[in-house]
């Protein structure tokens, strides 16, 4: 067996393992090699060639081309032929030596096996497992990460540098998923549960102030006399992009566009009243607008009465009304004894006690019918629009369906299978379904797609995403359309046939492969490692670092902290150290109260016991870390329980 070629750089401390039996294990090897410049051992099995099952990550021009044009050469990459990652496999890719293992079987079974097996083979090492089952997983990361503690020697979670991350595809592609409906666009970083997206502006014109957003984080390389700068600034000799500029050089940048960091946002129609509980219905549909107004008549009827007996008789006003209710509901003796007039309001009150019991007969059965239609799936309102229409309710659509609530977007799902697994979540948030299938004739009328703002065809068939835009097209050229595609030469055809034929419409292919697998890079280099976004050919990674033990941030100011084109603080975790979470980027649905502080103060004094979350080069995340590269690979061959 080769030995591993050593690498030189800031990212020496091991190599990486990808263990995987679909698109998804090249595309997170291409995604370690290109963006975090590491040495990647695969193994897949013998004869896998990626092709089958790697989707496309489609963007304004098409599927995403590779990476390996940014400057630098990419590491090597090694392949280890194998159908399983049986423990004798996993010594052949020397994860003894590695950094991290990413096990990304379609079958959970392998991928627990696998992810025993690792522990003891290196205690130390970080392990980032595929599942399905969410419930497994939890128990799963959780026992693996208490066998790494006992292996350490006492080492809490807190120092222990190795840790077990288990994620989902559906879930890692949903933020990304929902920012192309929202946003048009697939540069995101979720953080504490906040989705934040690099969104490139041109240049501003003569006189025209632009919004800076969070911050800006990189100059572009192009310039209103030279828009395709870009293209060409390694070959030509002109300036590349600039990150993480300091405010001078930001004024200064005349002509020159900007990639600056903002939050996901949507400026759309208000969504329909609250309701009196989470399945519950608007008060207004519990009893019809007639049945009210009858009920009012009889209470009208019954004070009246009570008016009249207090005027007419002796009683009181409160004897009156008792007097007045017994009659009503018939319970009271015959005023055979009494005065004409005290029989003629019990006739009359009689007469209303025949009248309210079939209004109450009414009302407990108007109450039924609704309460009994509000536990079924809603229809699309008649008046609605600016809503999203989402095909498809399984994995992937379950989760889009969730993040879309959360950021207030009126949804409306187009679903075939009744049992689908997203059925019952859209049915406990409300969210209208039109059940059939999204070929046929009618669907998508029902479903108001002529009136949305977009469409995200997720079904499992790339012929049934298809044949959904191009119906949903001829009912509205303009609509924003995002469709999942997996094979990559239909997908190149099917985007530039949409071009062609609608070139003023938006068009994106997105693929859950190429959008899960930055979430699964950053897990493997450590969950300090919230992601990443390319800025033409460079990278600029974000990532929460403890204060303590950077001297770089550790009782300086917001202000002196950040050196351009190195690092910059963007945000500030405000929550108890006990309480924090310990992957921000991964807190999703679970962030109840998100405790990220952003826009901080430049005099703002950062303690030791602080948590930040930076932007930050690839080197200057390097010079961060602390340690030397070297001293950090001797480190691990000499403590195989070493983390890094």
């Amino acid at each position: 067996m080769n030995a591993l070629p050593h690498q030189e750089g800031p990212w020496t401390d091991g190599h990486m393992v990808v263990c995987g039996d679909d698109g998804l294990a090249r595309r997170l090897a291409a995604e370690l090699r290109d963006i975090y410049r590491r040495h990647v051992v695969l193994v897949v099995p013998d004869g896998h060639d990626g092709e089958p099952g790697t989707e496309p990550s489609g963007g304004r021009d098409g599927p995403a081309p590779p990476a390996g044009g940014r400057t630098g050469a990419a590491p090597p990459l090694r392949e280890v032929p194998a159908p399983s990652p049986t423990r004798d496999v996993l010594l052949r890719a020397r994860v003894e030596e590695a950094a991290a293992l990413a096990l990304l079987y379609e079958d959970d079974e392998t991928n627990l096996r696998a992810a025993l097996a690792a522990r003891r083979i290196a205690p130390g090492l970080r392990l980032v497992v595929r599942m399905y089952n969410r419930k497994l997983g939890h128990h799963l990361e959780e026992l693996l990460d208490q066998a790494a503690i006992v292996a350490g020697s006492g080492a809490d979670r807190a120092t222990l540098d190795a840790s077990t991350t288990v994620l989902s595809d559906a879930d890692t592609a949903a933020p990304a998923l929902v920012a192309t409906a929202v946003a048009d666009t697939n540069k995101v970083v979720q953080a504490d549960g906040l989705l934040l997206r690099a969104a490139e502006r041109p240049a501003p014109a003569r006189g025209e102030v632009s919004d800076p957003g969070l911050c800006t984080l990189a100059l572009l390389s192009s310039t209103t006399a030279d828009p395709a700068g870009s293209e060409g600034s390694d070959a030509n000799g002109t300036r590349g992009p600039e990150l993480l500029p300091d405010e001078r050089t930001v004024r200064g940048s005349a002509g020159r566009g900007a990639v600056v960091l903002e939050t996901v946002r949507r400026a759309g129609p208000a969504l329909p009243p609250r309701r009196l509980a989470r399945r519950g219905a608007p008060l207004g549909e519990v009893f019809s607008a007639r049945l009210r107004r009858s009920l009012a008549g009889v209470v009208a009827a019954v004070l009246a009465l009570t008016v009249t007996t207090t005027a007419l008789t002796d009683a009181g006003p409160v004897h009156a009304a008792y007097l007045t209710l017994l009659d009503l509901f018939s319970i009271n003796d015959p005023a055979l004894e009494e005065s004409s007039t005290r029989q003629v309001l019990q006739l009359l009150s009689s007469l209303a006690g025949l009248a309210l019991l079939p209004l109450l007969v009414a009302g407990a059965l108007e109450a039924l019918g609704v309460f009994r239609a509000t536990g079924a799936l809603r229809r699309p309102p008649r008046g609605l629009s600016g809503h999203i229409v989402l095909l498809g309710l399984g994995k992937v659509g379950a989760r889009v369906l969730a993040r879309l609530r959360e950021l207030d977007v009126p949804v409306v799902c187009v679903e075939q299978d009744p049992d689908a697994r997203g059925i019952p979540l859209a049915r406990d948030l409300g969210v209208p379904v039109v059940l059939g299938d999204v070929t046929e004739d009618g669907v998508l009328e029902a479903a108001r797609v002529h009136r949305a703002d977009a469409l995200l065809a997720l079904t499992s068939s790339d012929t049934t995403n298809l044949e959904a835009t191009l119906a949903a097209r001829s009912l509205r050229n303009d609509l924003r359309v995002a469709l999942r595609l997996y094979d990559d030469d239909f997908a190149a055809a099917v985007y530039r046939t949409l071009r062609s034929a609608h070139p003023d419409a938006v068009t994106r292919s997105r693929s859950v492969t190429h959008l899960a697998a930055p979430a699964f890079a950053g897990a493997m280099m450590g969950r300090q490692i919230l992601g990443a976004i390319s800025v033409e050919r460079k990278v600029l990674l974000f990532a929460a670092l403890l204060v303590a033990g950077h001297p770089q941030l550790e009782g300086r100011t917001v202000a002196e902290t950040f050196r351009p084109g190195a690092w910059r603080v963007l945000a500030l975790d405000t929550a108890r150290p006990e309480l924090r979470s310990p992957d921000l980027a991964n807190t999703g649905q679970d962030a109840a109260h998100p405790s990220l502080l952003w826009n901080l103060h430049p005099g703002h004094v950062l303690h030791p016991e602080g948590r930040v979350v930076v932007a930050v080069t690839r080197r200057g995340l390097a010079e961060l870390l602390g340690n030397p590269p070297d001293d950090r690979a001797r480190e691990r061959r000499t403590d195989p329980r070493s983390g890094r």
